[in-house]
């Protein structure tokens, strides 16, 4: 009996203290996006290129416009399918904007402006940066930076940052995630963004 009683005693103290540990905090939430999505630039960088061919392959509902604007969501609103997505890839580069025929204050503006109108549709604006640090080291040109300019304006305010990881080296997007409480997918390698997209659209 004795020995059934130090048993008994041993699970009851067991049981209280598994009571008493607190539970591990749940898995966060998988970041959804809805579709159909809208493929923008904000600095005229070949980063688009890449997700357009991911965006295909997948055969996910998108637009491609390097030089979307406010007018653009506006009129998709008005056709009864509203954009639920936007990605504003930031990356500038002067022969990008030299054949766009525009300057990074004019591609500065015109992100800010879409990004603004999506918000006020309840689209979410994702700032994607996928060319790593080679893009932000080199800039436009020597000297040069538009490229952090283009982060500056998009990041900050976006509802969502999806981000090679080779281009936070410094702890730029992950500063700009935690301060501004924005969550970001990080990926590491170019053939792993068609997987991040295929999760973020339900593909």
């Amino acid at each position: 009996m004795k020995t059934l009683s130090r048993l008994f005693s041993t699970f009851l103290a067991l049981g209280l203290i598994l009571l008493l540990v607190p539970a591990s905090p749940a898995a966060p939430q998988q970041q959804k996006a809805g579709l159909p999505v809208l493929l923008t630039s904000c600095g005229q960088s070949p980063g688009p290129t890449t997700f357009d061919i991911f965006l295909k392959r997948l055969k996910i509902d998108y637009v491609y416009n390097m030089e979307a604007t406010p007018a653009d969501l506006a009129a998709k609103a008005k056709s009864g399918a509203p954009f639920q997505s936007v990605i504003v890839v930031v990356g500038a580069s002067l022969k990008g904007m030299g054949a766009a025929g525009v300057s990074i204050e004019d591609e500065i503006a015109r992100a800010k402006a879409l990004i603004a109108e999506a918000k006020k549709q309840n689209i979410k604006v994702i700032g994607a940066h996928i060319e790593g640090m080679k893009r932000r080291a080199q800039g436009a040109a020597p000297g040069d930076n538009s490229d952090e300019l283009t982060i500056d304006a998009v990041c900050p305010i976006s509802t969502m940052l999806l981000i090679k990881k080779e281009g936070d080296e410094d702890g730029r997007f992950t500063t700009i995630s935690k301060s501004r409480n924005i969550p970001m997918i990080v990926y590491e390698k170019n053939l792993e963004l068609e997987n991040v997209l295929k999760n973020l659209f339900g593909k």
